[in-house]
């Protein structure tokens, strides 16, 4: 064997440990991501900050999802955890993830009254056209639990689609008037859709308008903006 020939089986053979350290470290790379982003799901849960943060610098996968089909930012949201949720937004949490109730951050936030989570989804890219198992928007269930905020800061947001008809057949105007109690903060709903352009002739599945369904509940206030406002019967 000449001196090329042996230069050239020294630096295979030296070459074969290194190639198979590096698959290795690969692997164990990857299994450590894979283990951080089920360890994120139960940390967040635990509301553990520190940890949430050590994980986080592994880049682990926010989309990673339990049994229920929850991102580690739907736990933070259920939870109405603003710190976790800002943390998770801020290193790219979808906010539009939906789970197997097809709940989103965004839309579980509006519909539950988490305004600050809310106005963070809104900054962090939520989506419109992304519906709830109702097919509704974060409107319409807010209209119809007195969440007056949540109304105010939806109807403020360029192109938000107040006049979406969910498969019941209700606009965010017409759940307020069917399913809402009566009182102040219903009335506010109301007057805040109406000043925000929401149409008020739109009937539900059985043709019946929501001035209508307002004087049938005996809501007068409500029935005499919906007038004001020229709504018909």
């Amino acid at each position: 064997m000449n001196s090329i020939q042996k230069l050239s089986l020294l630096i295979l053979m030296v070459s074969l440990p290194l190639q198979g350290c590096g698959n290795s470290t690969n692997t164990k790379s990857m299994e450590y991501s894979t283990q951080d982003s089920t360890s994120l799901l139960k940390v967040v849960s635990e509301r553990n900050v520190e940890r949430i943060t050590e994980i986080l610098k592994s880049q682990p996968d926010l989309e990673v999802k339990d049994q229920k089909g929850r991102t580690a930012l739907m736990l933070a949201t259920y939870n109405n955890d603003n710190t976790i949720a800002e943390i998770l937004m801020v290193s790219g949490a979808d906010v539009n993830a939906q789970d197997a109730m097809l709940n989103s951050p965004h839309l579980y936030a509006g519909a539950s009254g988490y305004l600050e989570i809310l106005k963070m989804t809104l900054s962090h890219g939520a989506r419109f056209d992304i519906f709830n198992r109702y097919g509704g928007t974060a409107l319409i269930p807010a209209a119809e639990k007195r969440h007056l905020e949540v109304v105010k800061l939806l109807t403020k947001v360029p192109k938000y689609p107040i006049d979406h008809v969910n498969n019941l057949g209700w606009t965010a105007l017409m759940e307020a008037i069917v399913l809402g109690t009566t009182g102040e903060t219903q009335v506010a709903i109301v007057d805040v859709l109406i000043k925000a352009g929401a149409d008020v002739n739109i009937p539900d599945n059985d043709g019946i308008t929501p001035l209508q369904h307002a004087k049938k509940r005996g809501m007068t206030t409500i029935a005499q903006l919906l007038k004001d406002a020229n709504a018909h019967e």
